[in-house]
C-alpha cells in the first residue's frame, strides 16, 4: 500500500512540482492550499508524513504544527516544515515545536524525495515496533 503524503503548500508551482515528484515516486498525494483546510484534512484523515509550507493563508504552519503535535491522533506524525524563511532562528523554532525535519525554499527535487522517504520508512518502522510491543502485552 503506497504511502499517504499531505501536501499543504499554496504556492502552485512548487505544488505542481511536488504533486509530480511524489505521485511519480509512488505515493499517494493529497493537497490543501490553505490552512485551516490543512489542519482539518491532517486531524480527520491523518497522512503517513505532511508537507507544511509554514506561510499558508488563514493559518501558518506553526501553529498548524503547534496543533497536530498537541493532538493524540496526529502527536506522532511526520511533518516536514518547506518554507522560505531561511533563519536560523525559524528552522529552530519549527523543530523544537515538534517538526521532524524542515527544508528551506529554494529546494532541490531530490532533496525533498530522500527526506520524504526517511519520514515514510521511519514512520512504518515505529508502526512495526509498536505492533511488536502490542503483540508481547
Amino acid at each position: 500500500m503506497a504511502a499517504r503524503i499531505l501536501l499543504a503548500e499554496d504556492e502552485e508551482n512548487i505544488l505542481t512540482s511536488l504533486t509530480f515528484l511524489l505521485e511519480r515516486a509512488g505515493y499517494d498525494v493529497f493537497v490543501e492550499t490553505e490552512g485551516p483546510q490543512a489542519l482539518q484534512t491532517a486531524l480527520s484523515s491523518p497522512p503517513d508524513v505532511l508537507v507544511l509550507d509554514v506561510m499558508l493563508p488563514e493559518m501558518d504552519g506553526y501553529e498548524i504544527l503547534r496543533r497536530l503535535c498537541a493532538a493524540q491522533e496526529t502527536e506522532q506524525l511526520p511533518i516536514l516544515m518547506l518554507t522560505a524563511k531561511d533563519d536560523a532562528r525559524d528552522l529552530v523554532r519549527g523543530l523544537e515545536e515538534g517538526a521532524d525535519d524542515y527544508l528551506t525554499k529554494p529546494f532541490r527535487l531530490d532533496e525533498l524525495l530522500a527526506r520524504v522517504r526517511g519520514l515514510v520508512r521511519r514512520r512504518r518502522w515505529d508502526g512495526l515496533a509498536l505492533e511488536v510491543v502490542e503483540r508481547r502485552e
